[in-house]
């Protein structure tokens, strides 16, 4: 019996990319793989264009094609652990429905996987964006490679995970994921391989500088303990120096005699202690919110429909 592919599309607001991306992989994986079985699994993220009906009719054109519709747009996020958790492959490929992920890629990343590899990540060396969107990556990257050692410089979306480490990442039940993170900490047979971001043909990216940021925050919180270490550290040594700074004005009152004197210094030390204390609360309540989050314990989506004879 041939081996399953299958390939997990998140789509939002991707209006005439589905027909040529499902396309694309049908004619590749059929010319260069014919050894194998494949699916394509598109998940329709409450996408408001004209994406759900143009996935209707890519599914009615073609056998390989499964379709997903949440009921309400929940993010990527979601629609990754939910391609993950829907896909019946051997081996799980999620990419972008924006044309920028090559399918050729995806060969390779296939061809490598056939190869004994577990986990195969295409990572970005080169990516067509604006100036701030590239150097804001390159920032938010840094900062998680510190927590996050084998992270790529360049981070990476475009990932392909064997069925072993798909059933191990499906039993990670956490609401706020970070799918780079979750993919990394799987420990499995890791193979990296270079590739350049294709420019955006058709549309226009949703992944705004909101969007990244909140990622951002999210991520960074998921995986280190640094802010709130940076508390600790902080108030460590402002008590140190409230305490220093107690004994000399206890020295000078009783010994020199000289009263505390001075308005400045006073509000200087009470609203650098204040702002410093709203800070930590601040870094503190980010945290919170998220165990409470935890603690809602509500799924990470939900389907409205389904279309295709092998969805469970």
């Amino acid at each position: 019996m041939s081996k399953l592919v299958s390939f997990i599309i998140p789509v939002y607001h991707n209006e005439g990319t589905l027909t040529i991306i499902s396309s694309q992989i049908t004619n590749l994986m059929t010319k260069e793989l014919p050894q194998l079985d494949f699916e394509i699994i598109f998940i329709n993220d409450g996408s408001t264009d004209g994406s759900w009906d143009e996935l209707k009719s890519v599914h009615a054109n073609n056998e390989h094609v499964k379709i997903i519709s949440f009921s309400r747009n929940f993010g990527q996020i979601p629609g990754i652990i939910c391609g993950w958790k829907e896909a019946k492959g051997d081996a799980v490929i999620n990419m972008s429905a924006d044309l920028q992920d090559p399918v050729e890629q995806a060969i390779e990343m296939i061809k490598n996987w056939l190869a004994g590899d577990e986990i195969v990540i295409s990572y970005r060396i080169a990516r067509n964006d604006s100036f701030f969107t590239n150097l804001t990556s390159k920032i938010f990257y840094a900062l998680m490679k510190n927590n996050v050692p084998k992270m790529p410089l360049g981070g990476f979306d475009f990932a392909l995970l064997d069925r072993k480490a798909v059933n191990a990442v499906n039993q990670l039940n956490e609401r706020n994921r970070v799918y780079q993170y979750d993919v990394l900490w799987l420990g499995f047979k890791l193979k990296f391989l270079p590739y350049e971001r294709l420019v955006r043909e058709i549309g226009k990216s949703q992944w705004g500088f909101k969007k990244r940021f909140n990622y951002f925050i999210l991520s960074y919180l998921y995986v280190s303990y640094f802010p709130i270490r940076l508390m600790s550290g902080i108030g460590l040594i402002t008590s140190f120096t409230g305490f220093i700074y107690a004994l000399i004005v206890f020295f000078n009152y009783f010994v020199n005699k000289a009263p505390f004197n001075g308005w400045t210094p006073l509000m200087i030390v009470l609203l650098i202690i204040g702002g410093g204390t709203m800070l930590m609360l601040g870094i503190i309540g980010e945290y919170i919110w998220r165990i409470y989050d935890e603690l809602k314990n509500k799924p990470h989506y939900i389907i409205d429909e389904k279309i295709g004879n092998n969805l469970h």
